[in-house]
């Protein structure tokens, strides 16, 4: 289901919003009239997504930058700001991953993780900052239930998002005095995205993982998005510092590894 969500007027930025759930974010939003900025590390990929953000006829604008390297994170956002203005809504959500156990597991394949998703997001958080719309601003986090429940070979995610809601958890305290909300997201087991083509590839491996959704199914990339727009919309003024699961009740299901 689409919400009929109104953001004419206003600027959201998407941080790794060139692929998967990220796109899905910025596809939403686009189609609900906001002007997108979206930036990433491939140069194909950015030309490919501004492309089909455009054909809603609304502005889109791609930056090429690494989440792990602050200056190009900032140089992104301060070119953005100097197109559309005052950022609205920021989604951060670039992130890796892999499925090995700790011992099979190298330092740099460990710190390639950290790196990307809990260093990338206070990079995007840190930066944006000062291009942000206060009061008002809406920034989200897109986190996953390895945040709070240990799964087998997934050491560097776990840590990484539990770190990157304690991002949120502190953000939302220390910037609630310039206006600005700060949210987490955790999508659980979503169809059609790189993760559940690694972990959901076969009949078998499917059935195994929706039969741990309480819901009976995969989720959608419209329906993370839908709580994007949500936590982003007047109907979430008074919401801020939560972790939002959108999982179908995944997370409360019991521990199903993605291995």
């Amino acid at each position: 289901m689409t919400l009929a969500f109104d953001f004419a007027d206003q600027h959201v930025f998407v941080a790794g919003g060139t692929s998967g759930i990220n796109l899905g974010i910025a596809d939403a939003f686009a189609r609900s009239g906001a002007r997108v900025s979206v930036c990433s590390r491939d140069p194909e990929k950015i030309e490919a997504a501004t492309r089909q953000l455009r054909a809603h006829g609304t502005a889109a604008f791609g930056a090429r930058a690494d989440v792990r390297h602050y200056d190009q994170v900032e140089a992104a956002l301060s070119q953005a700001h100097d197109l559309f203005g005052p950022i609205d809504v920021l989604v951060s959500g670039a992130a890796g991953n892999f499925v090995a156990p700790a011992l099979g597991m190298s330092a740099n394949g460990f710190k390639t993780v950290i790196d990307i998703d809990l260093q990338g997001t206070f990079n995007v958080m840190r930066a944006a900052h000062a291009f942000l719309r206060k009061p008002g601003a809406s920034l989200i986090n897109i986190s996953a239930d390895q945040a709070v429940r240990a799964y087998v070979g997934q050491v560097h995610a776990c840590a990484a998002k539990a770190g990157v809601d304690q991002i949120t958890r502190v953000l939302a305290l220390e910037w609630a005095k310039d206006g600005i909300r700060v949210n987490s997201v955790m999508p659980g087991p979503i169809a059609d995205t790189e993760g559940m083509r690694r972990l959901g590839s076969t009949l078998e491996s499917e059935a195994r993982i929706t039969s741990a959704v309480p819901l009976g199914r995969y989720g959608t990339k419209q329906e993370v998005a839908n709580a994007c727009m949500f936590l982003s919309s007047p109907l979430a003024q008074y919401i801020t510092g939560i972790m939002l699961p959108v999982d179908g009740g995944w997370s409360i299901s019991g521990t199903v590894g993605p291995g």
